[in-house]
């Protein structure tokens, strides 16, 4: 089966076989995001707009590649409501009027749980991906799927 042929196949709505191209761009929506958490960290806009750049970039590609750039930017969107709420809820705390609280550190701790397991899962979807397995995570794979068409 040539490259055409699989490009094609790809668009209907199947995940076999993606070419060689279409797994490093799908795995590159994965690693546009790890790489903005760590640069971007404190910022929480900043993870957000690399992985929107990155998909605005694909929005032309094979499903295959859409789907996971798709599925990254969701994730990328929820992390950043998260992360925008904890940072401006630390921002009061530490320049406003705003105390340290129970509420404030458990709600830490569940950021961290959260981030953390987004993290490994992005790893993991990266690696992956890369080797052109499809992911589909818990929540995220079937908003993708609504999301985006073949």
């Amino acid at each position: 089966m040539g490259n055409y042929e699989r490009i094609m196949k790809n668009e209907h709505n199947t995940f076999d076989n993606p070419t060689e191209h279409e797994m490093e761009a799908a795995s590159n929506s994965y690693l546009m995001s790890l790489i903005a958490i760590i640069v971007g960290l404190p910022l929480p806009i900043i993870n957000l707009l690399a992985t929107i750049f990155f998909y605005i970039g694909n929005r032309k590609s094979t499903y295959f590649v859409r789907w996971h750039c798709t599925q990254a930017l969701l994730s990328q969107l929820s992390i950043f409501f998260i992360n925008s709420f904890t940072f401006w809820w630390s921002i009061s705390i530490i320049f406003g009027e705003e105390q340290l609280s129970d509420s404030y550190i458990a709600y830490i701790i569940a950021v961290v749980i959260f981030n953390l397991i987004e993290f490994i899962a992005t790893i993991q979807a990266a690696i992956k991906t890369r080797k052109g397995a499809h992911i589909e995570w818990l929540v995220y794979g079937s908003l993708t799927h609504v999301f985006t068409k073949p």
